[in-house]
């Protein structure tokens, strides 16, 4: 008697099961580990972040908007505030040119004492603001090595900004740039294209991101620096008093709902600024992606 094979060679094997923890993701929901990391990184959030600016915000309204109007209109709360967010924006744009040439010298370039640069780039993460401050003062104060007394004077305040923002856009520049292939920078250069057309067709289309992605870092910290800033700049009222200085002295003078209303509209200036930087960001990151190739023709 004869038997027939049915076993059928060519079909493809029974798909394994999945797993009760990586459903959810095929189904396009979350899966039970994910939910859970997100729920906890949701409770941290709230925890760290979002209670403490909801209180700052309540606070500045205690009592009423009124209040807080008059508390942010203040001769001395605007010029704090101006000069404030002037320096900050100031800085940011310094540190967009500057630390991109940085990074793409540190990248592209080899030469003795490159090391050193690397490690000293980082000095303003681990410093203390505080002995920044000190720092600051001794190269820059009336008894400086230099000869220049910056104590007192808004480019002192800028300085120390500049001091403790620098690493921002070099670090958030230099992965990118290392990331980059050489090889199409070749091929531009071999249909005709300048060093020029090269960096502003190819180059900067692929960093833009990283370096509004810095400058964003950049300001927040300038916006709410206080340690390197309290000692060069004197806290002169009308002056060199910058906003945190002075919502610390509202503090020492039990004002606190004066101090939450200037935090809580340098929060608001804050994010502004942070959401255009990002809308920038994300449009860099696009036409950086659907950036046509350089033509023959290319200077």
């Amino acid at each position: 008697m004869t038997t027939t094979d049915t076993t059928d060679h060519g079909s493809a094997p029974a798909p394994a099961a999945i797993s009760r923890w990586a459903r959810g993701a095929t189904n396009g929901g979350l899966t039970p580990a994910a939910g859970l990391g997100l729920g906890v990184g949701v409770l941290w959030l709230s925890l760290i972040v979002l209670l403490p600016i909801a209180a700052v915000v309540v606070n500045a309204f205690e009592d009423g908007a009124a209040t807080f109007w008059a508390n942010v209109t203040t001769e001395e709360a605007l010029s704090t505030i101006r000069l404030t967010v002037g320096a900050s924006l100031l800085v940011t744009l310094v540190n967009a040119v500057v630390g991109t040439l940085i990074a793409w010298v540190l990248v592209r370039d080899s030469f003795p004492g490159q090391r050193a640069i690397e490690v000293i780039i980082d000095v303003p993460f681990a410093l203390p603001t505080i002995v920044a401050g000190l720092v600051l003062i001794s190269l820059y104060g009336p008894d400086g090595p230099f000869g220049v007394n910056l104590v007192g004077t808004r480019t002192g305040v800028v300085l120390a900004m500049l001091f403790v923002t620098l690493p921002f856009v070099v670090r958030s520049v230099q992965p990118v740039l290392m990331a980059m292939e050489r090889d199409v920078e070749e091929a531009a250069a071999s249909l005709g294209a300048g060093g020029f057309t090269t960096f502003r067709r190819i180059i900067l289309p692929t960093i833009t991101p990283a370096v509004l992605a810095g400058a964003a870092l950049a300001f927040a910290r300038a916006l709410g620096e206080f340690g390197s800033i309290i000692l060069i700049s004197a806290n002169l009222i009308g002056k060199t008093e910058v906003a945190s200085a002075y919502m610390l002295k509202l503090v020492e003078s039990d004002d606190p709902v004066a101090a939450a209303s200037v935090a809580t509209l340098l929060l608001i200036v804050a994010i502004v600024v942070l959401v255009l930087l990002d809308v920038l960001q994300r449009f860099a990151t696009r036409r950086g992606a659907t950036t046509p190739d350089l033509p023959g023709g290319a200077q």
